[in-house]
């Protein structure tokens, strides 16, 4: 049997009492990052024989797992934080296991999307969580396009030294809305911040944060400002003026010809 285990996401006690009796009785432990998982197992005298698992090596380390747990091996799954497989290694070994027709289960504990939501005040009856975006500001801006118009409570993993990327990014497609950025979860310095879109976070990022923004209310744009000034706006994110046109003609449902006059005193 194979166990997904949830552990800590910043403080140690976090962990339920089966996710450590799973961990004592196993016979080996596949971990994220063996050096940082070690922390967590030695406060709870845990000393397993432990094997790396993480994302450049999911495909090599899913088959040794499978040849273990054919030979009778009780093996427990752990991520750096969390409920592995959300936004973290795993998914590979599951299909693997499925398709090997191995048993698995999952010992439930702590999540830091549903905790963000939990801290962040907006509605919480419906949400869907997006995990982190992708890398490149095309694919980045395809991937928000799908999610601009949902009118439930949106959630993104983002580390720190892409928040002001992710959140200016975020605010160029969906408009400006009400968002809440949640940062070191459980940990010491847990801090829920407040703020706009269109504002910004307005303090250094630090820590792993959990961007929480409310749905979609009707309007992808700030009917409080004109479309010459929504255009230098998107020009001075990165658009091409072409492109920023573009895109206010479709937010604002009117016809590109009609906003040509904003950009001929640049021609």
């Amino acid at each position: 049997m194979l166990y997904i285990v949830a552990t800590p996401i910043g403080n140690l006690k976090d962990i339920t009492l089966r996710a450590i009796e799973v961990l004592k009785e196993v016979d080996l432990i596949a971990c994220e990052d063996t050096r940082h998982s070690l922390k967590l197992l030695s406060a709870y005298e845990i000393k397993k024989p432990l094997i790396s698992y993480h994302k450049f090596n999911e495909k090599e380390s899913a088959e040794k797992i499978v040849e273990k747990l054919k030979e009778g091996k009780n093996i427990a799954l752990i991520s750096d934080a969390g409920t592995p497989i959300v936004s973290d290694p795993g998914n590979i070994l599951v299909k693997t296991l499925c398709e090997n027709s191995l048993e698995f289960t999952v010992i439930p504990g702590a999540c830091a999307c549903v905790s963000a939501l939990v801290l962040s005040g907006l509605d919480t009856a419906r949400f869907c969580f997006l995990g982190f975006m992708p890398e490149k500001k095309s694919e980045r801006v395809e991937f928000l396009e799908k999610y601009k118009t949902l009118d439930i409570t949106l959630l993104f993993y983002s580390a720190p030294h892409d928040v002001e990327k992710d959140l200016m990014d975020i605010y160029s497609v969906f408009g400006d809305r009400r968002a809440v950025a949640v940062r070191e979860i459980t940990k010491l310095h847990e801090e829920r911040i407040e703020f706009m879109l269109s504002s910004g976070l307005g303090k250094d990022a630090k820590g792993e944060f959990v961007i929480v923004v409310e749905g979609f209310k009707g309007k992808s744009y700030d009917e409080n400002i004109s479309p010459e000034e929504q255009i230098a706006i998107y020009v001075s994110q990165g658009f091409d003026k072409k492109e920023a046109l573009k895109r206010v003609a479709k937010e604002r449902g009117i016809k590109k010809s009609e906003l040509y006059k904003f950009t001929l005193s640049d021609r």
